[in-house]
Protein backbone atom coordinates (compact mmCIF):
# COMPACT_ATOMS: atom_id res chain seq x y z
CA UNK A 1 0.00 0.00 0.00
CA UNK A 2 1.57 3.44 -0.95
CA UNK A 3 0.61 6.23 0.82
CA UNK A 4 -0.08 10.09 -1.11
CA UNK A 5 3.28 12.27 -0.76
CA UNK A 6 1.33 14.34 1.59
CA UNK A 7 0.21 11.31 4.10
CA UNK A 8 3.85 10.40 3.82
CA UNK A 9 5.50 13.34 4.72
CA UNK A 10 2.99 14.07 7.77
CA UNK A 11 3.96 10.57 9.00
CA UNK A 12 7.57 11.28 8.79
CA UNK A 13 6.56 14.30 10.74
CA UNK A 14 4.84 12.72 13.52
CA UNK A 15 7.25 9.92 13.70
CA UNK A 16 10.29 12.44 14.27
CA UNK A 17 8.25 14.58 16.92
CA UNK A 18 7.70 11.21 19.31
CA UNK A 19 11.57 10.35 18.80
CA UNK A 20 12.50 13.97 19.80
CA UNK A 21 10.22 13.20 22.69
CA UNK A 22 11.54 10.11 23.54
CA UNK A 23 15.06 11.27 23.17
CA UNK A 24 15.83 8.47 21.04
CA UNK A 25 19.21 9.97 19.32
CA UNK A 26 20.85 10.71 22.11
CA UNK A 27 20.12 7.16 24.12
CA UNK A 28 21.88 6.25 20.59
CA UNK A 29 24.47 8.47 20.63
CA UNK A 30 25.34 6.60 24.20
CA UNK A 31 24.85 3.13 23.13
CA UNK A 32 27.29 3.78 20.11
CA UNK A 33 29.62 5.07 22.37
CA UNK A 34 29.44 2.37 24.98
CA UNK A 35 29.81 -0.32 22.07
CA UNK A 36 32.63 1.39 20.35
CA UNK A 37 34.69 1.13 24.04
CA UNK A 38 32.71 -2.41 24.57
CA UNK A 39 32.97 -4.78 21.91
CA UNK A 40 35.33 -3.48 18.60
CA UNK A 41 38.60 -4.79 18.77
CA UNK A 42 41.14 -2.33 19.01
CA UNK A 43 42.08 -3.17 15.28
CA UNK A 44 38.73 -3.09 14.33
CA UNK A 45 37.75 0.98 13.09
CA UNK A 46 34.23 -0.02 11.58
CA UNK A 47 30.75 -0.31 13.35
CA UNK A 48 28.18 -2.24 11.43
CA UNK A 49 24.72 -1.27 10.75
CA UNK A 50 23.90 -4.76 11.79
CA UNK A 51 25.94 -4.52 15.14
CA UNK A 52 24.19 -1.41 16.03
CA UNK A 53 20.80 -2.32 15.32
CA UNK A 54 21.45 -5.67 17.81
CA UNK A 55 23.12 -3.32 20.67
CA UNK A 56 19.89 -0.97 19.99
CA UNK A 57 17.41 -4.61 20.42
CA UNK A 58 19.71 -6.06 23.20
CA UNK A 59 18.77 -2.43 25.07
CA UNK A 60 15.25 -2.57 24.98
CA UNK A 61 15.70 0.95 22.82
CA UNK A 62 13.15 -0.01 19.62
CA UNK A 63 10.96 -1.89 21.69
CA UNK A 64 10.03 1.04 23.89
CA UNK A 65 9.82 2.96 20.71
CA UNK A 66 7.45 1.07 18.97
CA UNK A 67 5.23 0.81 22.14
CA UNK A 68 4.84 4.75 21.97
CA UNK A 69 4.31 4.69 18.02
CA UNK A 70 0.81 4.17 17.66
CA UNK A 71 -0.53 3.88 13.68
CA UNK A 72 -4.57 5.36 13.58
CA UNK A 73 -6.18 5.07 10.34
CA UNK A 74 -8.29 8.58 9.81
CA UNK A 75 -8.84 8.85 6.15
CA UNK A 76 -12.57 9.72 4.12
CA UNK A 77 -12.43 10.46 0.89
CA UNK A 78 -15.58 11.69 -1.01
CA UNK A 79 -16.50 8.94 -2.69
CA UNK A 80 -16.83 5.21 -0.98
CA UNK A 81 -16.43 2.17 -2.92
CA UNK A 82 -19.60 0.07 -2.43
CA UNK A 83 -17.19 -2.88 -1.52
CA UNK A 84 -15.54 -2.03 1.83
CA UNK A 85 -17.36 -2.66 4.56
CA UNK A 86 -16.79 -2.07 8.57
CA UNK A 87 -18.01 -4.34 11.45
CA UNK A 88 -20.23 -2.76 14.01
CA UNK A 89 -19.70 -4.25 17.34
CA UNK A 90 -22.44 -4.32 20.24
CA UNK A 91 -22.43 -5.65 24.10
CA UNK A 92 -25.93 -6.37 25.41
CA UNK A 93 -24.67 -5.42 28.63
CA UNK A 94 -23.55 -1.83 28.01
CA UNK A 95 -26.45 -1.54 26.04
CA UNK A 96 -29.11 -2.58 28.72
CA UNK A 97 -27.13 -0.69 31.53
CA UNK A 98 -27.69 3.02 32.08
CA UNK A 99 -23.64 4.90 32.59
CA UNK A 100 -24.21 4.57 36.42
CA UNK A 101 -24.16 1.12 36.32
CA UNK A 102 -27.88 0.21 37.43
CA UNK A 103 -30.13 -2.02 35.41
CA UNK A 104 -32.37 0.55 33.12
CA UNK A 105 -34.32 -2.64 31.11
CA UNK A 106 -35.14 -6.34 30.60
CA UNK A 107 -34.30 -7.88 27.30
CA UNK A 108 -38.40 -7.96 26.99
CA UNK A 109 -39.06 -3.87 27.66
CA UNK A 110 -35.93 -3.42 24.95
CA UNK A 111 -37.54 -5.58 22.34
CA UNK A 112 -40.40 -3.85 22.22
CA UNK A 113 -38.38 -0.02 21.45
CA UNK A 114 -38.34 0.16 17.53
CA UNK A 115 -36.28 3.68 17.70
CA UNK A 116 -33.25 2.08 15.36
CA UNK A 117 -29.69 4.10 15.88
CA UNK A 118 -29.74 6.71 13.35
CA UNK A 119 -25.88 7.15 11.98
CA UNK A 120 -24.01 9.94 9.74
CA UNK A 121 -20.51 9.94 8.00
CA UNK A 122 -20.03 13.42 7.10
CA UNK A 123 -16.53 14.76 5.20
CA UNK A 124 -15.03 18.42 6.55
CA UNK A 125 -13.02 19.99 4.49
CA UNK A 126 -10.13 22.50 5.48
CA UNK A 127 -12.57 25.24 5.29
CA UNK A 128 -14.81 23.57 7.90
CA UNK A 129 -17.64 22.64 5.52
CA UNK A 130 -19.58 19.99 5.57
CA UNK A 131 -20.83 17.68 2.84
CA UNK A 132 -23.14 14.39 3.78
CA UNK A 133 -21.37 11.28 2.89
CA UNK A 134 -24.01 8.62 4.01
CA UNK A 135 -26.98 8.22 6.26
CA UNK A 136 -28.25 4.65 7.62
CA UNK A 137 -30.22 3.58 9.95
CA UNK A 138 -29.40 0.20 12.15
CA UNK A 139 -31.31 -2.03 13.28
CA UNK A 140 -29.72 -2.85 16.83
CA UNK A 141 -31.92 -5.19 18.44
CA UNK A 142 -29.80 -8.59 17.14
CA UNK A 143 -27.84 -7.82 20.17
CA UNK A 144 -30.58 -8.84 22.10
CA UNK A 145 -30.81 -12.35 20.66
CA UNK A 146 -26.87 -13.26 20.71
CA UNK A 147 -25.38 -16.17 22.72
CA UNK A 148 -22.43 -14.51 24.43
CA UNK A 149 -23.64 -10.79 23.95
CA UNK A 150 -22.08 -9.02 21.82
CA UNK A 151 -22.79 -8.91 18.31
CA UNK A 152 -20.84 -7.70 15.13
CA UNK A 153 -23.13 -6.08 12.35
CA UNK A 154 -21.60 -5.28 8.97
CA UNK A 155 -22.78 -2.22 7.61
CA UNK A 156 -22.47 -1.37 3.72
CA UNK A 157 -22.30 2.65 3.52
CA UNK A 158 -23.95 3.05 -0.25
CA UNK A 159 -23.73 7.18 -0.22
CA UNK A 160 -26.82 9.57 0.78
CA UNK A 161 -29.14 7.51 -0.88
CA UNK A 162 -30.04 4.13 0.37
CA UNK A 163 -28.40 1.72 2.86
CA UNK A 164 -28.19 -1.81 2.76
CA UNK A 165 -29.96 -3.60 6.07
CA UNK A 166 -27.77 -6.64 7.76
CA UNK A 167 -29.46 -9.85 8.04
CA UNK A 168 -29.96 -11.41 11.73
CA UNK A 169 -29.72 -14.69 12.72
CA UNK A 170 -32.06 -15.30 15.46
CA UNK A 171 -35.88 -16.73 14.82
CA UNK A 172 -37.37 -14.82 16.89
CA UNK A 173 -36.26 -11.39 16.55
CA UNK A 174 -36.90 -12.23 12.61
CA UNK A 175 -40.47 -12.81 12.80
CA UNK A 176 -40.84 -9.87 15.40
CA UNK A 177 -39.35 -7.19 13.27
CA UNK A 178 -41.08 -8.92 9.98
CA UNK A 179 -44.41 -8.60 12.30
CA UNK A 180 -43.46 -4.51 12.78
CA UNK A 181 -42.32 -4.23 8.79
CA UNK A 182 -46.22 -5.70 8.13
CA UNK A 183 -47.83 -3.48 10.52
CA UNK A 184 -45.29 -0.49 8.89
CA UNK A 185 -46.69 -1.35 5.33
CA UNK A 186 -50.35 -1.58 6.28
CA UNK A 187 -50.02 1.70 7.89
CA UNK A 188 -48.35 3.07 5.26
CA UNK A 189 -50.70 1.65 2.65
CA UNK A 190 -53.71 3.02 4.65
CA UNK A 191 -52.47 6.50 4.99
CA UNK A 192 -51.41 5.94 0.85
CA UNK A 193 -54.98 5.34 0.01
CA UNK A 194 -56.36 8.22 2.46
CA UNK A 195 -53.57 10.31 0.92
CA UNK A 196 -55.37 9.67 -2.65
CA UNK A 197 -58.81 10.00 -1.46
CA UNK A 198 -57.99 13.44 -0.14
CA UNK A 199 -56.25 14.50 -3.32
CA UNK A 200 -59.01 13.65 -5.46
CA UNK A 201 -61.61 15.98 -2.86
CA UNK A 202 -59.24 18.53 -3.23
CA UNK A 203 -59.17 18.60 -6.97
CA UNK A 204 -62.85 18.30 -7.19
CA UNK A 205 -63.20 21.67 -5.49
CA UNK A 206 -61.75 23.40 -7.98
CA UNK A 207 -60.02 21.85 -11.06
CA UNK A 208 -56.93 25.22 -10.80
CA UNK A 209 -55.70 22.98 -7.73
CA UNK A 210 -53.93 20.60 -9.88
CA UNK A 211 -51.76 23.62 -10.77
CA UNK A 212 -50.94 24.29 -6.84
CA UNK A 213 -48.08 22.91 -4.91
CA UNK A 214 -49.56 20.54 -2.52
CA UNK A 215 -46.98 18.54 -1.04
CA UNK A 216 -47.91 15.24 0.33
CA UNK A 217 -44.92 13.57 0.58
CA UNK A 218 -41.17 14.44 0.21
CA UNK A 219 -37.71 11.84 -0.42
CA UNK A 220 -35.49 11.62 2.67
CA UNK A 221 -31.58 11.74 1.25
CA UNK A 222 -31.75 7.52 1.20
CA UNK A 223 -34.66 8.08 -1.45
CA UNK A 224 -37.60 6.81 1.13
CA UNK A 225 -41.11 8.35 0.28
CA UNK A 226 -42.24 9.67 3.80
CA UNK A 227 -45.41 12.21 4.57
CA UNK A 228 -44.01 15.77 4.98
CA UNK A 229 -45.16 15.95 8.50
CA UNK A 230 -42.65 13.60 9.54
CA UNK A 231 -40.22 15.98 9.18
CA UNK A 232 -41.24 18.49 11.49
CA UNK A 233 -41.05 17.77 15.26
CA UNK A 234 -41.00 19.69 18.56
CA UNK A 235 -37.51 20.88 19.21
CA UNK A 236 -35.76 22.78 22.17
CA UNK A 237 -33.08 24.27 22.24
CA UNK A 238 -31.81 23.86 25.65
CA UNK A 239 -29.81 27.21 26.48
CA UNK A 240 -28.48 27.80 23.10
CA UNK A 241 -31.53 29.93 21.90
CA UNK A 242 -33.75 32.26 23.84
CA UNK A 243 -36.07 33.51 21.79
CA UNK A 244 -37.76 32.63 18.48
CA UNK A 245 -36.12 35.33 16.89
CA UNK A 246 -32.37 33.86 17.93
CA UNK A 247 -33.84 30.89 16.32
CA UNK A 248 -34.74 32.02 13.10
CA UNK A 249 -31.19 33.84 12.98
CA UNK A 250 -29.53 31.01 13.59
CA UNK A 251 -31.32 28.90 10.83
CA UNK A 252 -30.68 31.91 8.41
CA UNK A 253 -26.40 31.44 8.48
CA UNK A 254 -26.87 28.01 8.93
CA UNK A 255 -24.72 26.78 5.61
CA UNK A 256 -26.52 24.35 2.77
CA UNK A 257 -25.54 22.13 0.37
CA UNK A 258 -27.09 21.98 -2.95
CA UNK A 259 -28.35 18.17 -3.88
CA UNK A 260 -26.63 17.36 -6.96
CA UNK A 261 -28.06 16.62 -10.33
CA UNK A 262 -27.05 14.52 -13.04
CA UNK A 263 -27.22 15.38 -16.54
CA UNK A 264 -29.54 18.51 -17.23
CA UNK A 265 -33.07 20.15 -15.98
CA UNK A 266 -34.14 21.66 -13.10
CA UNK A 267 -32.96 21.84 -9.08
CA UNK A 268 -33.63 17.82 -7.45
CA UNK A 269 -35.55 18.24 -4.59
CA UNK A 270 -34.46 16.67 -1.41
CA UNK A 271 -35.45 16.81 1.77
CA UNK A 272 -33.69 15.81 4.92
CA UNK A 273 -33.82 14.24 8.61
CA UNK A 274 -32.74 16.54 10.92
CA UNK A 275 -29.66 14.96 11.85
CA UNK A 276 -28.52 14.46 7.90
CA UNK A 277 -29.80 17.87 7.92
CA UNK A 278 -27.66 19.66 10.74
CA UNK A 279 -24.01 17.64 9.21
CA UNK A 280 -25.05 18.43 5.57
CA UNK A 281 -25.81 21.86 6.38
CA UNK A 282 -34.52 21.70 4.96
CA UNK A 283 -34.62 24.93 6.61
CA UNK A 284 -38.11 25.33 7.21
CA UNK A 285 -38.64 22.10 8.91
CA UNK A 286 -35.75 23.08 11.49
CA UNK A 287 -37.33 26.53 11.94
CA UNK A 288 -40.85 25.68 12.32
CA UNK A 289 -39.50 22.63 14.39
CA UNK A 290 -37.76 24.94 16.93
CA UNK A 291 -40.64 27.72 16.87
CA UNK A 292 -43.00 24.69 18.23
CA UNK A 293 -40.46 23.49 20.48
CA UNK A 294 -39.07 26.70 22.29
CA UNK A 295 -42.31 28.41 22.84
CA UNK A 296 -44.95 26.13 21.81
CA UNK A 297 -46.13 28.58 18.73
CA UNK A 298 -48.30 27.75 16.58
CA UNK A 299 -45.95 27.31 13.45
CA UNK A 300 -46.01 25.62 10.09
CA UNK A 301 -44.35 25.01 7.11
CA UNK A 302 -45.76 26.53 3.77
CA UNK A 303 -44.75 25.13 0.76
CA UNK A 304 -45.41 27.77 -2.39
CA UNK A 305 -43.49 30.02 -4.79
CA UNK A 306 -41.34 32.87 -4.73
CA UNK A 307 -41.55 36.23 -6.49
CA UNK A 308 -39.84 34.70 -9.45
CA UNK A 309 -42.34 32.05 -9.42
CA UNK A 310 -39.86 29.30 -7.84
CA UNK A 311 -41.09 26.57 -6.05
CA UNK A 312 -39.72 27.05 -1.86
CA UNK A 313 -41.31 26.40 1.41
CA UNK A 314 -40.95 28.33 4.41
CA UNK A 315 -41.31 28.67 8.34
CA UNK A 316 -44.27 30.44 9.19
CA UNK A 317 -46.28 32.05 12.23
CA UNK A 318 -49.53 32.85 11.71
CA UNK A 319 -49.25 36.34 13.96
CA UNK A 320 -47.95 38.22 11.52
CA UNK A 321 -49.42 38.00 8.38
CA UNK A 322 -52.13 40.23 7.36
CA UNK A 323 -54.04 39.95 4.34
CA UNK A 324 -55.05 42.63 1.63
CA UNK A 325 -58.64 42.69 1.29
CA UNK A 326 -59.85 42.64 -2.48
CA UNK A 327 -62.89 44.22 -1.98
CA UNK A 328 -62.10 47.05 -0.49
CA UNK A 329 -62.12 50.00 -2.78
CA UNK A 330 -58.36 51.19 -4.33
CA UNK A 331 -57.88 54.53 -2.12
CA UNK A 332 -58.02 52.07 0.80
CA UNK A 333 -54.76 51.71 2.26
CA UNK A 334 -53.20 48.28 1.74
CA UNK A 335 -50.49 46.57 4.34
CA UNK A 336 -47.17 46.10 2.25
CA UNK A 337 -45.95 42.91 2.06
CA UNK A 338 -42.82 42.26 4.42
CA UNK A 339 -42.12 38.61 2.04
CA UNK A 340 -40.79 37.95 -0.87
CA UNK A 341 -43.59 34.87 -1.55
CA UNK A 342 -45.68 34.72 -4.42
CA UNK A 343 -48.61 31.89 -3.74
CA UNK A 344 -48.85 29.15 -1.07
CA UNK A 345 -50.40 25.94 -1.83
CA UNK A 346 -50.03 24.03 1.56
CA UNK A 347 -49.53 24.50 4.70
CA UNK A 348 -48.66 21.79 7.41
CA UNK A 349 -46.74 20.87 11.16
CA UNK A 350 -46.10 17.61 13.30
CA UNK A 351 -50.10 17.07 13.60
CA UNK A 352 -51.38 19.05 10.42
CA UNK A 353 -51.25 19.23 6.92
CA UNK A 354 -54.20 21.72 5.43
CA UNK A 355 -54.64 22.59 1.32
CA UNK A 356 -55.49 26.17 0.49
CA UNK A 357 -58.82 25.58 -1.26
CA UNK A 358 -59.25 29.69 -1.64
CA UNK A 359 -60.23 31.00 -4.72
CA UNK A 360 -56.41 32.64 -5.10
CA UNK A 361 -53.41 31.06 -3.45
CA UNK A 362 -52.00 34.66 -3.95
CA UNK A 363 -49.70 35.29 -0.53
CA UNK A 364 -51.57 38.95 -0.24
CA UNK A 365 -55.37 37.56 -0.07
CA UNK A 366 -54.95 34.71 1.42
CA UNK A 367 -57.15 34.71 4.79
CA UNK A 368 -54.70 32.06 7.33
CA UNK A 369 -58.10 31.04 9.96
CA UNK A 370 -56.59 27.56 9.81
CA UNK A 371 -59.87 26.82 11.39
CA UNK A 372 -62.25 27.72 8.34
CA UNK A 373 -62.29 24.70 5.98
CA UNK A 374 -64.10 26.34 3.65
CA UNK A 375 -60.80 28.10 2.90
CA UNK A 376 -58.28 25.80 4.27
CA UNK A 377 -59.02 21.61 3.53
CA UNK A 378 -56.78 19.70 6.35
CA UNK A 379 -56.22 16.13 6.65
CA UNK A 380 -57.27 13.93 9.10
CA UNK A 381 -54.99 14.31 12.35
CA UNK A 382 -56.02 11.16 12.94
CA UNK A 383 -54.27 9.85 9.92
CA UNK A 384 -51.65 11.60 10.18
CA UNK A 385 -50.90 10.87 13.97
CA UNK A 386 -51.13 6.82 12.54
CA UNK A 387 -47.94 7.76 10.75
CA UNK A 388 -45.95 10.67 12.10
CA UNK A 389 -47.01 10.66 15.48
CA UNK A 390 -43.84 9.74 18.25
CA UNK A 391 -43.32 6.13 18.68
CA UNK A 392 -45.30 5.12 15.72
CA UNK A 393 -42.98 2.74 13.62
CA UNK A 394 -42.89 4.63 10.54
CA UNK A 395 -42.20 8.04 12.40
CA UNK A 396 -38.57 9.08 12.16
CA UNK A 397 -36.24 8.98 15.12
CA UNK A 398 -36.08 11.48 18.36
CA UNK A 399 -34.50 14.47 16.97
CA UNK A 400 -30.83 15.13 18.30
CA UNK A 401 -30.06 17.86 20.99
CA UNK A 402 -28.59 21.09 19.19
CA UNK A 403 -24.52 20.98 19.63
CA UNK A 404 -22.83 24.38 21.28
CA UNK A 405 -20.36 26.34 19.19
CA UNK A 406 -17.15 25.07 19.10
CA UNK A 407 -15.68 28.42 17.51
CA UNK A 408 -13.49 30.89 19.00
CA UNK A 409 -15.41 33.98 17.87
CA UNK A 410 -12.91 36.29 19.04
CA UNK A 411 -9.62 34.39 17.71
CA UNK A 412 -11.66 33.42 14.43
CA UNK A 413 -12.45 37.20 13.73
CA UNK A 414 -8.55 38.23 14.47
CA UNK A 415 -7.31 35.69 11.86
CA UNK A 416 -9.85 36.51 8.82
CA UNK A 417 -9.27 40.08 9.63
CA UNK A 418 -5.30 39.35 9.42
CA UNK A 419 -6.18 37.52 5.91
CA UNK A 420 -7.98 40.04 4.72
CA UNK A 421 -5.70 42.90 5.38
CA UNK A 422 -2.83 40.69 3.71
CA UNK A 423 -5.13 40.22 0.58
CA UNK A 424 -5.63 44.30 0.16
CA UNK A 425 -2.09 45.30 0.27
CA UNK A 426 -1.11 42.24 -1.98
CA UNK A 427 -4.48 43.49 -4.70
CA UNK A 428 -3.29 47.37 -4.20
CA UNK A 429 0.77 46.88 -4.42
CA UNK A 430 -0.49 44.48 -8.07
CA UNK A 431 -2.09 48.34 -9.09
CA UNK A 432 1.05 50.12 -8.18
CA UNK A 433 -0.55 51.55 -4.61
CA UNK A 434 0.76 51.63 -1.16
CA UNK A 435 -1.28 50.39 1.93
CA UNK A 436 -1.41 52.15 4.90
CA UNK A 437 -3.71 50.74 7.74
CA UNK A 438 -5.22 52.93 10.85
CA UNK A 439 -5.33 50.63 13.49
CA UNK A 440 -7.83 53.03 15.29
CA UNK A 441 -10.28 53.33 12.52
CA UNK A 442 -10.50 49.59 12.29
CA UNK A 443 -11.33 49.37 15.74
CA UNK A 444 -14.39 52.12 15.69
CA UNK A 445 -16.24 50.37 13.14
CA UNK A 446 -16.66 46.91 15.38
CA UNK A 447 -20.22 48.96 17.45
CA UNK A 448 -21.52 49.10 13.59
CA UNK A 449 -20.74 45.52 12.85
CA UNK A 450 -22.22 44.46 16.49
CA UNK A 451 -25.53 46.90 15.46
CA UNK A 452 -25.98 45.10 11.65
CA UNK A 453 -25.75 41.77 13.74
CA UNK A 454 -28.39 42.74 16.59
CA UNK A 455 -30.78 44.38 14.00
CA UNK A 456 -30.81 41.23 12.14
CA UNK A 457 -31.52 39.29 15.61
CA UNK A 458 -34.14 41.60 17.23
CA UNK A 459 -35.02 43.64 13.76
CA UNK A 460 -34.36 46.43 16.32
CA UNK A 461 -31.55 49.23 15.14
CA UNK A 462 -29.76 50.55 17.98
CA UNK A 463 -26.28 52.56 17.96
CA UNK A 464 -26.52 54.17 14.22
CA UNK A 465 -26.09 57.61 15.98
CA UNK A 466 -23.34 56.78 18.21
CA UNK A 467 -21.32 55.26 15.52
CA UNK A 468 -21.50 58.30 13.05
CA UNK A 469 -20.92 60.79 16.00
CA UNK A 470 -17.37 58.73 16.12
CA UNK A 471 -16.34 58.56 12.83
CA UNK A 472 -16.78 62.52 12.66
CA UNK A 473 -14.38 62.69 15.20
CA UNK A 474 -11.73 59.83 13.75
CA UNK A 475 -11.99 61.86 10.16
CA UNK A 476 -9.74 65.28 10.01
CA UNK A 477 -11.56 68.32 8.38
CA UNK A 478 -11.32 68.42 4.71
CA UNK A 479 -11.59 64.36 4.47
CA UNK A 480 -13.71 61.61 2.98
CA UNK A 481 -14.87 58.47 4.96
CA UNK A 482 -16.55 55.77 2.81
CA UNK A 483 -17.52 52.07 4.37
CA UNK A 484 -19.28 48.94 2.93
CA UNK A 485 -20.40 46.25 5.45
CA UNK A 486 -21.02 43.00 3.88
CA UNK A 487 -22.77 39.62 5.52
CA UNK A 488 -21.25 36.21 5.10
CA UNK A 489 -22.02 32.67 6.38
CA UNK A 490 -18.98 30.83 6.15
CA UNK A 491 -15.25 31.90 7.60
CA UNK A 492 -13.10 31.42 3.80
CA UNK A 493 -11.19 34.59 3.67
CA UNK A 494 -10.17 34.88 -0.03
CA UNK A 495 -13.80 33.57 -1.01
CA UNK A 496 -15.46 36.50 0.99
CA UNK A 497 -12.54 39.22 -0.71
CA UNK A 498 -13.25 37.77 -4.41
CA UNK A 499 -17.19 38.74 -3.35
CA UNK A 500 -16.45 41.93 -2.38
CA UNK A 501 -14.54 42.79 -5.09
CA UNK A 502 -17.06 42.32 -7.57
CA UNK A 503 -19.41 45.42 -5.79
CA UNK A 504 -18.05 48.67 -7.29
CA UNK A 505 -18.49 50.25 -3.82
CA UNK A 506 -16.27 48.29 -2.25
CA UNK A 507 -13.55 47.96 -5.31
CA UNK A 508 -13.60 51.37 -5.04
CA UNK A 509 -12.93 51.74 -1.01
CA UNK A 510 -10.02 48.60 -1.51
CA UNK A 511 -8.77 50.86 -4.37
CA UNK A 512 -9.03 54.38 -3.22
CA UNK A 513 -6.60 56.94 -4.59
CA UNK A 514 -5.91 60.65 -2.96
CA UNK A 515 -3.92 62.23 -0.75
CA UNK A 516 -3.17 61.09 2.90
CA UNK A 517 -4.95 57.39 2.26
CA UNK A 518 -6.20 55.19 5.16
CA UNK A 519 -7.74 51.94 4.85
CA UNK A 520 -9.33 49.99 7.96
CA UNK A 521 -11.40 46.54 8.01
CA UNK A 522 -12.98 45.00 10.32
CA UNK A 523 -14.43 41.64 11.21
CA UNK A 524 -16.75 40.54 13.63
CA UNK A 525 -17.61 36.64 14.01
CA UNK A 526 -20.83 35.58 15.60
CA UNK A 527 -20.88 32.21 16.99
CA UNK A 528 -24.62 29.91 16.79
CA UNK A 529 -25.13 26.36 17.77
CA UNK A 530 -23.78 23.68 15.66
CA UNK A 531 -20.95 25.93 14.82
CA UNK A 532 -22.98 28.05 12.58
CA UNK A 533 -21.69 31.61 12.24
CA UNK A 534 -22.35 34.75 11.16
CA UNK A 535 -19.56 36.96 9.59
CA UNK A 536 -20.00 40.70 9.56
CA UNK A 537 -16.84 42.64 7.30
CA UNK A 538 -16.18 45.89 7.09
CA UNK A 539 -14.10 47.92 4.43
CA UNK A 540 -13.56 51.59 5.51
CA UNK A 541 -11.13 54.42 4.45
CA UNK A 542 -10.58 57.91 4.53
CA UNK A 543 -8.37 60.30 2.20
CA UNK A 544 -8.50 63.77 1.49
CA UNK A 545 -9.70 64.93 -2.00
CA UNK A 546 -7.14 66.10 -4.44
CA UNK A 547 -9.38 68.23 -7.05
Amino acid sequence: MSLPPEKASELKQLIHQQLSKMDVHGRIREILAETIREELAPDQQHLSTEDLIKALRRRGIIDDVMKELNFVTDSVEQELPSSPKQPICFDRQSTLKKSDGTRMADSTTMLSISDPIHMVLIKTDIFGETTLVASYFLEWRSVLGSENGVTSLTVELMGAQRSKVSKLKNIFLNFKLALERQKTAEKERLFLVYAKQWWREYLQIRPSHNSRLVKIFAQDENGINRPVCSYVKPLRAGRLLDTPRQAARFVNVLGYERAPVIGGGGKQEQWCTLLAFLCRSKIPNLLCSLLLGIMELEAFVCVGTEGKGVPHSMGYDLYIHKPTNPDEPPVAEQPKPLYPYRTIGCVFNHQMFLGNCQPSDAVETCVFDLNDESKWKPMSEEAIKSVCAPGATTSLPPFPPLCASTIDASVTSNEIEMQLRLLVSEHRKDLGLTTVWEDQLSYLLSPALASYEFERTTSISAGNEEFQDAIRRAVPDGHTFKGFPIHFVYRNARRAFATCLRSPFCEEIICCRGDQVRLAVRVRVFTYPESACAVWIMFACKYRSVL
